[in-house]
C-alpha cells in the first residue's frame, strides 16, 4: 500500500517524495519505465478529467487511443449474460486500452472513472510511434498483462478452492495491496464496491457474499460501510486467506 496524491497538472506523486514525475505504484506501467520514457509519455496526448461513474473506454467501441491514467482509479469490467461483471482496477501509471491499439480489434472491456480520474489521451499513431523509439515500453506492457493474467488466474482458482469467506478475504487483501489507504480505523479499500460486484469478482451469489460479509464482520477483521469496506486487521484478514486448512 502507498500513498499518492496528484501535483497541479494531476501527475501521481507519492507524497514526501520531491520527483514526482517518476514514482508510480509498483506494478503499473510508468513504473517500470526509465525516467526519461515517463517523462516523454507524460507530455504526449491531451489531458482530461473524468467525474465519478464517467466512461473512459467502452466495450465493444471501435477505437484504437489509449488512456494513460496520471491521477485516480478506474474499474475494468465487461458484460456477461447481460450483467455486468467486475474484471479489475487499473492505478496511476496504468495503461488502458493498449490492446486495441496494438491489435486494432473493438474494445474487450469498460473502463470507468471510480473517483476523479485525470488521464492523458494518447492517439494510436503517438503510441505506434512510442513502441517504435522505446523497446521498453513493448516490455512494461508485456509486464502488466502478465500480471493481469495472473490476477485473473488467482480468482479462478479461488473459485473452485475456497468456501465464500475466504474467497472474499483474499480479494479484499489483493484489492487493499493495490489501491488501499491506511486510515485510523484501518486500511480503506481505495474504490467503490458494491456487494454485487464483489460476488461477480469472486463468483458467488450476491446473497453469499452478505453472508460472507458478516462472516468476516463477526471476526472482527472488516467493517462494512455504505460502498465502503474499512479492514480493521490486515494481518489477520491475510493469514485467514492463506490458511490451506480453510479450502
Amino acid at each position: 500500500m502507498a500513498s499518492f496524491g496528484a501535483d497541479r497538472e494531476g501527475v501521481a506523486v507519492q507524497r514526501g517524495v520531491p520527483n514526482p514525475a517518476s514514482v508510480w505504484p509498483p506494478g503499473t506501467f510508468l513504473a517500470g519505465l526509465s525516467p526519461p520514457t515517463v517523462g516523454e509519455l507524460l507530455r504526449l496526448g491531451t489531458l482530461r478529467r473524468f467525474e465519478p461513474g464517467r466512461v473512459l473506454i467502452r466495450e465493444g467501441e471501435h477505437n484504437t487511443h489509449v488512456e494513460l491514467l496520471v491521477r485516480g482509479i478506474v474499474k475494468v469490467s465487461t458484460v456477461v449474460a447481460g450483467a455486468e461483471a467486475l474484471l479489475s482496477f487499473r492505478l496511476p501509471g496504468d495503461l488502458v486500452g493498449e490492446m486495441s491499439a496494438l491489435t486494432g480489434q473493438a474494445r474487450n472491456a469498460t473502463v470507468t472513472a471510480c473517483g476523479w480520474v485525470n488521464s492523458r489521451v494518447i492517439t494510436h499513431a503517438e503510441f505506434q510511434r512510442v513502441l517504435r523509439r522505446h523497446p521498453e515500453v513493448a516490455v512494461s506492457i508485456a509486464a502488466t498483462v502478465v500480471q493481469q493474467l495472473r490476477w485473473a488466474n488467482r480468482r479462478r482458482t479461488d473459485f473452485r478452492a475456497y468456501p465464500a469467506h475466504v474467497k472474499l478475504a483474499r480479494l479484499l487483501v489483493d484489492i487493499a495491496d493495490t489501491c488501499g489507504r491506511q486510515t485510523a480505523d484501518g486500511v480503506e479499500l481505495g474504490v467503490k464496491l458494491s456487494q454485487p460486484e464483489l460476488a461477480t469478482m469472486i463468483g458467488i451469489a450476491e446473497a453469499t457474499v452478505q453472508k460472507a460479509i458478516q462472516n468476516l464482520r463477526l471476526r472482527g477483521l472488516i467493517q462494512p460501510r455504505y460502498r465502503r469496506m474499512v479492514i480493521v486487521d490486515i494481518d489477520a484478514l491475510r493469514t485467514l486467506g492463506t490458511d490451506d486448512s480453510a479450502a
